[in-house]
């Protein structure tokens, strides 16, 4: 299986940030899903994440939770989500981290819930409602079935957090660019160059940004200051959203938006 370390070594040498589209697994049912990402594999995904439909996402903005209301009625659960991940890995060894929401680790079971998302091929889990200090309650189970792991920083995440975030992540810390709960935005927030720069000073662990990137020229900026990979959620999920009676319009659009963000992406300053 396809690992973090080897994707980000890879771009590095070719001094490139990683495309990472999210999408919410079932989203708007399980085989056009699947198409989805199969068409942002094509489209150059570099590394996907994906979200488990839940039904309080409080991380996410309308157009995320619209996403989950949508998956979960078409039928997509936790076990659902293994056969899901399974398909993707038969299509392309490519790294899959899983945006979760404690709940749903818990009910299943956290030590096999990891123990079977690793199986299926999955890389990480990012428990968004989980803070770093309730860390050990993941982190143990986690590398003891061979998952990395991944938490996250925000804008106003203090030195000392950041540290103790740092030392507790393998597989690359998500780092969030805005205030706020995932969705679109226009503008970019001029914070995003200082906080990457923080945490390359405090880690050699991949720093990737995301929440709120919604076009080419921002994922351009977020390359060039120096992250080294661009998270893109609700703008593909939008695209989703604005395309459900037409899936191959749909299937289009996402191909032509990642193909132009992985055209324009600047190399690594790092």
């Amino acid at each position: 299986m396809k690992t973090y370390k080897q994707v980000f070594s890879e771009l590095g040498e070719q001094k490139r940030a990683a495309l990472i589209p999210f999408f919410v697994i079932g989203d708007p049912d399980f085989d056009t899903s699947l198409a989805i990402v199969k068409t942002a594999i094509d489209a150059g995904a570099d590394v996907l994440e994906l979200g488990i439909p839940f039904s309080d996402p409080i991380a996410d903005g309308p157009t995320i939770q619209k996403a989950d209301i949508r998956a979960m009625r078409s039928g997509m659960t936790v076990r659902k989500g293994l056969e899901f991940i399974r398909k993707v890995k038969n299509y392309k060894d490519i790294p899959i981290g899983l945006l979760m929401y404690y709940n749903l680790v818990y009910q299943y079971g956290t030590e096999q819930f990891f123990t079977d998302f690793h199986q299926a091929g999955a890389n990480s889990v990012l428990v968004a409602d989980l803070s770093i200090d309730d860390a050990d309650e993941i982190v143990e189970p986690a590398v003891s079935a061979g998952l990395d792991t991944v938490f996250m920083v925000t804008p106003n995440t203090g030195p000392e957090r950041m540290k103790l975030i740092a030392s507790r992540t393998t597989g690359f810390i998500y780092t969030v660019s805005v205030l706020g709960v995932t969705g679109i935005r226009e503008k970019l927030s001029d914070m995003i160059g200082g906080l990457v720069g923080k945490l390359k000073k405090l880690t050699g662990v991949p720093i990737c940004v995301g929440f709120g990137i919604s076009k080419a020229e921002h994922a351009a900026t977020v390359a060039s200051a120096g992250a080294d990979g661009v998270i893109i959620g609700s703008k593909i999920v939008g695209l989703i959203e604005s395309n459900l009676g037409n899936r191959e319009k749909m299937l289009a659009e996402i191909s032509t938006f990642l193909s132009e963000v992985k055209s324009t992406i600047s190399p690594c300053t790092n």
